[in-house]
């Protein structure tokens, strides 16, 4: 399952990022963004959703919210 399939307010833990673009796979990493780190769905957006990761929000896109396994 995958964050755009993700519920809202709940926590989940990130199993895996599934890309082949590094500077996607680099942004994810810089935010805090990678496998065992826990993750919540603040809200889903038209275009993407936004995110709590470790002490920040982020808004994502639905490629990005796609590329996230939990």
């Amino acid at each position: 399952m995958n964050l755009t399939n993700a519920q809202e307010g709940k926590e989940y833990i990130v199993r895996s990022i599934v890309t082949d673009d590094e500077e996607m796979d680099a942004f994810l990493f810089s935010l805090g963004c990678y496998a065992g780190e826990p993750i919540t769905v603040v809200s889903h957006l038209r275009g993407g959703c936004v995110v709590s990761i470790k002490d920040g929000r982020y808004t994502i896109d639905k490629q990005l919210a796609a590329a996230i396994e939990i």
